[in-house]
C-alpha cells in the first residue's frame, strides 16, 4: 500500500487538472479524479511494473472521462438553476480573453484537446500522452500541430469562434 501511495499521491493535482479541463466541471472532475483513484487502487496489482504509474493514472484518467463525456452527449446539456441565475458576464478584459480561450478550446475536437491538454499543460512527453491515449506517438504529434495551429487561427480572430450557449430557465 505505501508502493502505492508514493507513486500515486503527487499526481493528484494534475489529474485534478486535467480532470477540470476535459469536463469543464470542477465537481465533475472532482468526481473523476475520484473514481480514478478508486480505479487504481483497486487495479494496482494489474499494472505492469517496468510502465510508468503516471502515464498508466493518466490512461485511467482519460479513458474514464471519455466515456462519461460520451455518456453526457447522449444525455445533452444540463446546467444547474442556481448556476445560470448566477452567470455574470466577465467586468474584466483578462476575464474574456480567458472566456474566449477557454471557447477556442472547446471548439478544438476532442482528440485534439486531449493532447493539447496532456502535453502543454500537463507536461507529458509525446511518448506518454502516445500511451495514455492508445495512438502512436506520430498521430499525437500531428494531432498537437493540428491543434495549436486550429487554436491560435481561432484566437486571432482567422476562424470564428462559437458565441457562448444562450441558456433559458422555465
Amino acid at each position: 500500500m505505501h508502493d502505492i501511495l508514493a507513486a500515486v499521491e503527487p499526481l493528484i493535482p494534475a489529474l485534478r487538472r486535467y480532470a477540470r479541463a476535459l469536463l469543464r466541471d470542477r465537481t465533475a472532475a472532482d468526481d473523476l479524479v475520484h473514481d480514478c483513484l478508486e480505479r487504481t487502487i483497486s487495479r494496482w496489482h494489474q499494472r505492469r511494473p517496468e510502465t510508468d504509474a503516471r502515464a498508466w493514472v493518466f490512461t485511467i484518467l482519460h479513458n474514464l472521462a471519455m466515456n462519461r463525456l460520451r455518456q453526457a452527449a447522449r444525455r445533452g446539456p444540463h446546467v444547474e438553476l442556481d448556476d445560470a441565475a448566477a452567470a455574470q458576464p466577465p467586468s474584466q478584459e483578462a476575464h474574456v480573453r480567458h472566456g474566449e480561450l477557454l471557447r477556442a478550446l472547446a471548439e478544438l475536437p476532442a482528440d485534439q484537446r486531449s493532447v493539447l491538454l496532456l502535453v502543454g499543460v500537463e507536461g507529458l512527453s509525446y511518448a506518454d500522452a502516445a500511451r495514455v491515449q492508445g495512438v502512436p506517438i506520430g498521430t499525437v504529434m500531428s494531432r498537437l500541430s493540428r491543434a495549436r495551429e486550429r487554436l491560435h487561427r481561432l484566437l486571432d480572430g482567422a476562424l470564428p469562434v462559437a458565441p457562448p450557449a444562450l441558456r433559458s430557465i422555465k
